[in-house]
Formats: C-alpha cells, structure tokens, sequence
C-alpha cells in the first residue's frame, strides 16, 4: 500500500509503518535538520513543504496517488509540557484534515499527544473528516503497552474511506499488553547501569528512575544532574555519584530506534528530533493492526461489491447504509471467523466470545441485523446458482 508521511520528523512513525510491511514512498518535513536526518535513512524523497500550504501540498501529494497517509501534525500547543493554549501550530492540524479530504487515501492515521482529542483543532479537524466520508477509530494509546520501554501516552485517529466508526476498535485493543514494558525487558542485560537520571520540570517530582520500570516519557531536552539535586523520597535510589543522565544514543534507543540510525545536527538538534519523535514500536504496533483489518476486509468473501450492490438495489438501502452493514459483517468476523453462512450455530458462538459480549446492546443488535441480510444474500446468490 502505497503511503506518504506528513509531518514526518526524523522518521519514527514512517520506520514503523516500513516494518510493518508498508511502502513508504515520499515525506514531507520542513524543519531542515529533521528533513535532513530523515533523508540519511530512507531512500524515497523527503520535501520541505510548508503543509499549512494545502493548495500546494495537494498538488505535489496526489502526484504519489498515496492509498495510506499517516502524520503527526506538531503537537507542541497541546503538551502538558506547554502553556496548554493553542496556537498557530494548532491550525496545522486542520491543515493534515484538509490534505485528506482531497487526496482521499482509503486510509489515514493521524497521531498526536493525549491532550489533542479535546482540543477545538481536532474538534474542526473531525468534522472535516466526517464530511469527507471518513469512519474514525480513535484511541489514546500507553506506549509502554505496545513494546515501547517508555510511559508515554499518544492519541491516535485512524480513518477508512466509506467504513462505519470504530472499525478496527477490536483489534487494537486485543493486542494492547496488560503489563508495561520495562528498559529490563526491551534490552535484557545489555544496559550498564541499574538506575538513571531524568531531569524533572520542578523538584516536586521524582528525577531517578530504575530499568526495572518503563522510562518517563522522552522529552525534546537532557540535562545531566545539577550538583544541588536535593532528591525525592519517590526516587528509585538516593542520588550518588554513580547517577548519571541518559546519552543522546541511550534516548533514541528508548524511542525504539535502532543503533544503526544515522542522526546529524548538534545536540540540541538530535535530542528534539528524538523527544518529538514517535517510537518507532509504537508506529509499527498500530501499522500491524491496520494491516490485520486490511487482510481481514480482504478476507471475508469475495463477493463484497456483490454484497453492498444486492443491499442497495433488493433492499433499497444508501450506499453509505450499505457499506456501514458490510462494514458491521467484517467486524464479526474478526470476533469470530465466518466460513459459510452464519446460521444458528454461528450467532450461538459469536455471542459467546468476551469480545461481542462486552459490546452496547446496540451495536450487537445492528451486528446481528448485518448478519442477516448478509445470509439471506449468500442464500439467495447460491441458489441463483444451483
């Protein structure tokens, strides 16, 4: 599936998406050592565009005809670590929901930090992408629970053209781990200290941390230890001389980067480029759960234009109607496969599973209703047949 990255950064999200089996074939990045760095690591081209250009990104995107466009539009205005206003970044947002709606891709995935789902800028943003046809799955995810030995939590709305809302809920939250990943586990004995120091926004808050636990959330600053630390009593040990600051590598390695990554610029340069970053683990656990739904819409039957054609035509249904029931199907299908027609046995069984015993009433009853039509469907083709 053909993907372009906007607001690509150094590369995390766009290394992620390439392990998952994506093909990456163009970024846009405008800050020029990010740019740079991105360039140094991956073979399709890099363009500095200003993105809050819509008219003339959409001119140079669509020439890529991407089906996939992920981006994490900058996220500064929304941190906790800002002022908690927003801003002239904030309209970037809008900017990425712009480029959507006209390129229509069949997906998207936009990521951003926690507090952005409350914000007016994706308030607007999501109204540009429902007006465009888009069904929206949308999750804030704990990094430390998708193989990433770090705590940093980051909203994520994925869209498919033409699909109801949530439709790939299921599968990511089945994949999400109950236990946190710990440095321990991520890099088992290789690391040559026990405990660490993180510099913390005020002396209120604990500053060393032990590899036994997932690390803070990595930041665009690193300061080593100020001789006149006082220490907290929620540190993993008191401070000693053998306390030291995370290097440069060590951060990039927690951002699940691998050491071969070629970085450039100073180091203020590289430890904003690794703080901004989205870890690459986390990109590749959310591009594996879109490519699970993509299989399993691949999957289902090879009759699915048939399908959405016989509801609208037999049962005079909307085409929107139509493909949000197909849609309704599918999802059944990732609860429990369907292999012929969903009969008695089938509903007995799907309504066993914790998955649809946990959903709305609802949402089990538009499944069933579905899944009806869907029979009567297969009924009707095969017997056209026979």
């Amino acid at each position: 599936m053909k993907t372009v990255d906007l607001f690509a950064g150094c590369g995390g999200m766009s290394l992620g998406f390439e392990n998952a089996g994506f093909n990456l074939v163009a970024a846009f990045e405008f800050w020029p050592i990010a740019a740079e760095c991105y360039s140094k690591n991956f073979s399709h081209p890099v363009f500095r565009t200003d993105l809050s250009d819509t008219e003339t990104a959409i001119n140079q995107i669509k020439d890529f005809s991407p089906e996939l466009i992920i981006g994490g539009p900058p996220c500064q205005d929304f941190s906790h670590a800002g002022k908690r206003i927003e801003a002239e970044r904030a309209s970037l947002t809008e900017s990425f929901a712009q480029i959507i709606a006209s390129i229509k891709p069949k997906y998207f995935v936009m990521e951003n930090v926690d507090r952005a789902v409350k914000s007016k800028a994706f308030s607007r943003a999501e109204n540009i992408f429902k007006e465009a046809n888009y069904g929206l799955t949308k999750i804030i995810l704990d990094a430390s629970k998708c193989g990433v030995p770090q705590k940093r939590k980051r909203f994520f709305c994925i869209g498919a053209l033409n699909k109801e809302d949530n439709f790939m809920l299921d599968i990511i939250e089945k994949g999400i781990s109950e236990h946190e990943t710990t440095l321990r586990d991520y890099f088992g004995d290789t690391l040559d200290f026990e405990y660490y120091y993180r510099h913390p926004r005020n002396y209120n808050r604990r500053a060393v941390f032990s590899i036994d636990e997932p690390a803070p959330t990595m930041r665009g600053m690193n300061r080593p230890v100020p001789k006149g630390y006082p220490g907290h009593p929620n540190d993993a040990c008191p401070i000693n001389e053998n306390i030291r600051a995370l290097t440069t590598l060590e951060r990039s390695l927690i951002q699940t980067f691998p050491a071969t990554y070629k970085w450039c610029g100073n180091k203020t340069d590289m430890e904003q480029m690794i703080g901004n970053a989205v870890p690459v683990k986390l990109a590749e656990y959310v591009a594996n759960c879109l490519k699970q739904y993509i299989d399993s819409e691949i999957s289902i039957c090879n009759n699915c234009e048939m399908f959405v054609d016989w509801l609208v035509t037999f049962r005079n249904l909307t085409q929107r109607t139509a493909s949000d029931t197909l849609s309704r199907v599918r999802r059944a299908d990732r609860l429990y496969p369907i292999n012929s027609v969903p009969d008695g046995l089938y509903f007995l069984s799907l309504s066993e599973t914790y998955d649809f015993s946990q959903l709305s009433p609802s949402v089990k009853s538009q499944i069933k209703r579905s899944l009806m039509l869907y029979r009567e469907f297969i009924q009707q083709i095969s017997s056209t047949t026979v």
